[in-house]
């Protein structure tokens, strides 16, 4: 894991030291709500419907035991003993007083955490795929980049105030777990035809008001131009971008205003005068950065444990857990166990304080001191031996996180909603926690099979339903709670997006509709296919026919 040099020891004690001052200015009425505003949310603290929002940035979804105890303890002094993990691989705390903010902001500093960046028009924290460094179809450890972005973005002086948010994405597997396509930017690390590794990069995707698919603006990048080339995309999008309409301020509305050729010739143009610059990465650079992140001491382990398979055998929620949960791992005789936020009923995403400290100490029993935040709201442990799944499972299992359901049907990604968010149309939350209790029977969740349902409060998408099998938008109809349904969207390698079915069904409807359409796909698939398999294969009829019939 990457740890601290002094810059950065000094750097975030400055900013929390200079954002206390700004909090007591505004406490005192030296500051307006409007002066305060930016100051804020260059910190990383929103006003919600009821509170102060405080999101913490989690860099690439790493953290260590320390860090998790560290946000048990905020989640504990500072709010209501939980705190929700986003899709963005950080946390949100909903119900931090003002007065407290520059305090806890502070004890995040102690463990080397921070909220910078996490919101406003700047670039945002940069995420991985959540199983980086172990993952069996890894070209290159991602979060190696991650780390070189985030340090040449923190605060960067050009782009402190872009014309709206920016988002990047790394993958470095030939399975997207990282979303690069629906990302401002994504980098994809791939191979070239003479064996080198380096980036194809893809501008101009993102989900909200207009959701767009990025586009590929050059095929391979020499990973030592990484920076540069960044810099000269952000430089062009800085100049040309919209700063007269929010709603089409974003880098894929220019993409998509100018074409992708024309925007390519505007980021080489603004490349070439930089690219041998300053900003060339050296070799030794990269390697200090990349030993951060080198493997654990791993022990050598037997390829398969005799006691995790006969356990297999004789208890089928184990099996079931082995099955979805649990994924292979590069090193033999170790796993890459993924820890469930979606029990039935419970609010998707969301850990108790109690929860937090309790991963903490398995995350140092079983996985060398790290836990990996996905953008799935559920939590990893990277580095576990196969032998300890039995009894990590039964650990899990006493605190409510051993739910065998990763990709099915309850494993469900909603936003806050109208729960806690301002921007909000309708409820996220509730609708997601009905669904789970629907489809409560785990033996029926693993007969349907892969199904990613998304929610979204409002149309800025948070909760990525346009990348959802089955993508559910809240929306308002004369003060009453709809719900528009999408089909067919993905997040993967092969994204797209989904398409509406047909008129918002009504908040009481909405999990009779999500029984019709899944009761529709276990009707007419054939072996082996997954909902979206099948929606593309039938499209829209007899999904739209059963839906609306049913109405």
């Amino acid at each position: 894991m990457y740890t601290y040099d002094e810059h950065d020891r000094t750097f975030v004690a400055e900013r929390v030291a200079q954002f206390r001052d700004q909090v007591s200015r505004r406490l005192a009425g030296e500051l307006t709500e409007e002066q305060f505003k930016p100051l804020r949310l260059t910190n990383g603290l929103y006003l919600q419907l009821h509170a102060y929002m405080l999101r913490v940035a989690i860099p690439y979804g790493t953290l260590s035991s320390a860090q998790m105890r560290m946000l048990a303890h905020i989640a504990r002094r500072y709010d209501r003993g939980y705190g929700h993990f986003t899709t963005r691989q950080n946390i949100q705390f909903n119900w931090i007083k003002l007065e407290d903010a520059a305090d806890a902001l502070d004890d995040l500093a102690s463990v080397e955490m921070h909220a910078l960046q996490t919101s406003g028009n700047c670039i945002r924290n940069t995420t991985a795929d959540q199983w980086a460094g172990v993952a069996v179809d890894e070209i290159e450890d991602p979060r190696v980049w991650c780390e070189i972005i985030r340090q040449w973005s923190s605060l960067h002086p050009e782009f402190t105030f872009l014309p709206r948010k920016f988002k990047i994405a790394v993958t470095g597997s030939t399975h997207d777990r990282a979303a690069v396509r629906v990302h401002d930017i994504g980098l994809r690390l791939h191979r070239n035809e003479e064996g080198e590794v380096g980036f194809e990069v893809i501008v101009g995707g993102g989900l909200g008001r207009t959701p767009m698919i990025g586009k590929t603006i050059r095929e391979f990048l020499p990973k030592r131009h990484l920076l540069s080339y960044l810099e000269a995309i952000l430089r062009a999008y800085n100049l040309a971008g919209r700063r007269d309409n929010l709603y089409k301020a974003r880098i894929k509305i220019l993409v998509h205003e100018i074409g992708t050729e024309e925007m390519r010739r505007r980021v080489e143009a603004e490349w070439e005068a930089i690219r041998d610059g300053a900003l060339e990465l050296p070799a030794e650079t990269i390697d200090a950065i990349a030993k951060h992140f080198a493997p654990p001491a791993y022990v050598p382990q037997p390829a398969v444990d005799l006691a995790v398979e006969r356990l297999r055998l004789e208890n089928a929620t184990f099996a079931r857990w082995l099955r979805t949960n649990v994924a292979s791992h590069r090193e033999p005789g170790y796993a890459i166990v993924n820890l469930s936020l979606k029990p039935e009923g419970a609010p998707p995403g969301d850990a108790s304080a109690a929860q937090m400290e309790a991963v903490a100490d398995l995350a140092l029993a079983y996985s060398h001191d790290e836990i990996r935040v996905s953008h799935e709201q559920n939590l990893v442990l990277p580095h576990v031996k196969r032998a300890d799944l039995p009894m990590l499972w039964r650990r899990l299992a006493t605190i409510d996180l051993a739910t065998p359901n990763l990709g099915l049907v309850s494993d469900i990604i909603a936003c806050p909603g109208l729960d806690y968010c301002a921007l909000a149309n309708a409820r996220s939350i509730p609708v997601a926690q009905q669904i789970t209790r629907r489809f409560a029977d785990l033996k029926r969740q693993h007969d349907i099979g892969e199904l990613k349902i998304k929610i979204s409060g409002c149309i800025n998408a948070c909760g990525h339903h346009h990348v959802g099998h089955i993508g559910i938008l809240g929306v308002d109809k004369n003060g009453e709670e709809f719900y528009q349904i999408t089909l067919g969207g993905d997040g993967t390698e092969t994204t797209s997006l989904g398409r509406i079915i047909g008129p918002a069904v009504s908040a009481d409807a909405i999990v009779d509709a999500i029984e019709n359409l899944v009761e529709t796909y276990l009707a007419t698939r054939r072996p082996g296919e997954r909902f979206v398999d099948t929606y593309r294969r039938l499209g829209d009829a007899p999904f739209k026919e059963r839906l609306y019939a049913a109405a």
